[in-house]
């Protein structure tokens, strides 16, 4: 009833996805430990579900910021979450304290409020290296004093040695490497696991050493890579946007269709109307002719998106009805298409899904934790 556009998540897709991640960690001199990353609300396929879903399996997750930590722990998620932001207050210590979360530590602020805070649990935290990324982290000549400090602190377990590519998904750039070098150099001898590789890095550079890795975009099913890449025939989409055909009408050579009349029709056109637009997430700026599969399809979008709803040229598809499905990405259509037809990446248009009711297919939700009780 109602609308008919839907995002649906399909958890077994993304349970066959963690595997296939997990073989790739394991591939080199990795130990297979993934850190399934569901920040920005598992890029929009719902944090709480999919780390429900991953519970059994995963070796952790992580989030950007501890709200979206607080709500997984308060869902019974029980495995180690990691803030990959850091905290921001020191009044965050003493939630991170008591749902025994992982932390990164990026900066001396946040080393300063760990010393003043004490921490009653011992704390596993990772410390970033900015070996190229340019954002957050500590510099590579300055990494090895860090670390001494923090390994000093009596309530300090693990460290995790940590950093982040910032080109891993360009083939052709050296950059990878670069940072690569850099981290190997300044961490050498440096006891603790490793941590380094994103998706793009996970597939593209087999011979980094990362015990955790931390996927995200290939997670659900989403190649990292602009190009067209052999992993996308091994991990499966995770979810399919899709609404209806709710208006067909024909319109005669010349005439125009959308805001500011910049699609202009060449021929008689049969023009559907899609219930889904930019207020639910679609990309206003996709151009003319990216691609919307209808009844086993690729038909080309004519005409500006509107805020609710999107034009298709169906008249080379006549057995289009009223009613008739539209996907606008999943299985039959890569939504690295769409990315590419309105100029921009898939993590945007996944995190900025909105207004679409969410469909899951059968989740377990585990009992709600005791977390004096917990060994993390």
């Amino acid at each position: 009833m109602g609308r008919p556009a839907t995002a649906k998540i399909n958890l077994d897709a993304l349970r066959h996805n963690y595997r296939i991640i997990q073989q790739l960690s394991a591939r080199g001199t990795g130990n297979g430990q993934v850190m399934a990353v569901v920040k920005a609300d598992a890029y929009g396929h719902g944090a709480t579900a999919c780390a429900t879903a991953l519970a059994d399996i995963a070796s952790g997750f992580a989030v950007a910021f501890i709200e979206e930590a607080l709500e997984l722990r308060a869902a019974g998620i029980k495995q180690p979450i990691l803030l990959l932001e850091g905290f921001f207050e020191p009044s965050e210590l003493e939630m991170i304290d008591q749902y025994r979360l992982d932390t990164v530590i990026h900066h001396q602020y946040q080393i300063d409020a760990l010393v003043a805070h004490r921490p009653k649990h011992p704390v596993r935290l990772w410390l970033k290296m900015d070996s190229g990324m340019g954002r957050v982290g500590f510099a590579p000549d300055e990494y090895r004093k860090v670390w001494e400090q923090l390994n000093d602190l009596p309530f300090v377990k693990d460290i995790v040695l940590m950093s982040h590519f910032a080109c891993a998904d360009e083939p052709d750039s050296d950059h990878a490497q670069q940072q690569l070098t850099t981290f190997n150099t300044y961490t050498h001898g440096l006891p603790g696991e490793r941590s380094f590789c994103n998706s793009a890095g996970l597939v593209a550079l087999k011979e980094v050493q990362s015990e955790w890795n931390r996927p995200g975009l290939l997670l659900y099913g989403v190649s990292p890579f602009a190009q067209i890449h052999d992993i996308q025939q091994t991990i499966k989409p995770v979810m399919e946007l899709s609404s209806a055909i709710i208006s067909i009408k024909t319109i005669p050579a010349g005439s125009s269709v959308g805001y500011g009349s910049q699609w202009i029709a060449r021929r008689t056109t049969r023009i559907g109307v899609v219930a889904i637009g930019y207020a639910d997430g679609y990309p206003r700026h996709a151009a003319n002719g990216t691609p919307v599969y209808i009844n086993g399809c690729r038909v080309p979008l004519v005409g500006r998106v509107s805020m609710d709803m999107l034009t298709v040229d169906l008249t080379d598809l006549p057995g289009v009805q009223i009613g008739d499905r539209a996907i606008l990405w999943g299985d039959d259509l890569p939504i690295n298409e769409v990315a590419k037809g309105a100029g921009t990446i898939p993590y945007q248009l996944l995190c900025n899904l909105n207004r679409v009711p969410v469909l899951y297919h059968g989740i377990l939700i585990p009992e709600q934790l005791d977390f004096d009780q917990m060994e993390i």
